[in-house]
């Protein structure tokens, strides 16, 4: 037993001690070539070598080269076990990735390494999290009115076509399901188009008073309907600003459409600054305001605030995040401002 574990042990020494010379073969020429270069000089200007000194000179060689293996053996190992662990998702943090001084450069490169891998990984993680909210959405936007058509109609064949008290009343509802349906499908083609790149943009100049008076002639009828004033006072007659003006027209629509929405008395304002190098422009109303918590997220797609009444006033709940595409693909951001009761503006700023 004795004999088989000295052997055992034997065995173990020699694995190490090739192992660590072949590693060290990538070294071979530089430390013969120095140790030839050491013993000739040696040799002719200091001393004649003898037998015994060349015998040793080989023997520190091979330490030598063994010592140089087994740094290297140690490095590729720990190189190795170092990107293993990152394959394998065993490391949680860049500060457990440590190769020593001598790797330094390589370990600041395994580093940034880990951190885009991790980035790509939670990214991904995040749009799969988006795609499946957005297709539970999607489904939920679409079955609501083509449940709502469906019941209507199913009651008129039942019966109710032949009633004159109900039978306007359901296709008007019907009717105003499926124009809700249609806006649906049309922001879900735009936002889809914007997200994609497929949307081409046509920037030009354009006179902004005649932007805004254009959508206010269309706009006022449904503020009115709701006792609301839809008010512009207009700006320096040439101002011109450049950008799409079809895309900015329908930022501004759903941006005032969604101000008559969520307004119950009072009025809606739009309001143009100029400045030295672009024109601010902001909706402004009186409505019940934004809760501070839900103003990060009010320009993602299908987010309400109050899901039941959003609902209610009608929208696909894309308004917003079509507004947010199309002002920043005008080099600009929507910033909110918003108070509980007293209303919200949305401001954004396009160059002159």
């Amino acid at each position: 037993m004795k004999q088989l574990k000295g052997w055992a042990i034997v065995s173990r020494a020699l694995n190490s001690l090739f192992t660590n010379l072949k590693a060290s073969r990538v070294y071979l020429t530089e430390v013969v070539l120095s140790a030839l270069t050491f013993a000739l000089i040696y040799h002719y200007f200091i001393y004649p070598l003898s037998l015994t000194g060349i015998v040793l000179l080989i023997i520190f060689i091979l330490v030598l080269l063994y010592f140089m293996g087994k740094i290297r053996t140690k490095e590729l190992n720990n190189i190795i076990n170092t990107i293993s662990a990152i394959r394998d998702n065993k490391l949680l943090s860049v500060n457990e990735i440590s190769l020593g001084k001598n790797l330094s450069t390589l370990q600041d490169e395994i580093k940034s390494m880990f951190l885009k891998s991790k980035t790509d990984i939670d990214n991904l993680k995040r749009l799969e999290r988006v795609r499946t909210e957005f297709l539970g959405n999607v489904s939920h936007e679409l079955r609501t009115p083509i449940f709502a058509i469906q019941g209507f109609l199913e009651t008129l064949l039942d019966g109710a076509l032949e009633d004159k008290n109900v039978n306007r009343s359901f296709l008007e509802k019907a009717n105003h399901h499926t124009e809700n349906l249609n806006h649906l499908l049309n922001d879900l083609i735009d936002i889809s188009m914007i997200e994609s790149g497929e949307m081409r943009m046509s920037f030009r100049y354009f006179n902004i008073n005649e932007l805004i008076l254009t959508i206010l002639n269309e706009q006022k009828p449904f503020a009115e309907h709701k006792g609301l004033t839809l008010d512009y006072d207009p700006v320096r007659e040439n101002l011109k600003v450049f950008g799409d003006k079809n895309k900015l027209q329908q930022a501004l629509v759903n941006l005032i459409q969604n101000a008559v929405k969520y307004t119950e008395e009072g009025n809606i304002r739009i309001i143009v600054t100029e400045q030295k190098q672009y024109a601010e422009i902001c909706v402004e109303d009186t409505g019940i305001g934004i809760p501070e918590k839900d103003i990060e997220r009010i320009f993602e797609r299908f987010y309400r605030i109050d899901k039941d009444r959003s609902r209610a006033q009608g929208g696909s709940g894309l308004g917003l995040a079509i507004v947010k595409h199309i002002i920043e693909a005008h080099g600009s951001k929507v910033e909110v401002k918003s108070e509980l009761g007293k209303g919200s503006q949305f401001i954004f700023r396009l160059k002159k």
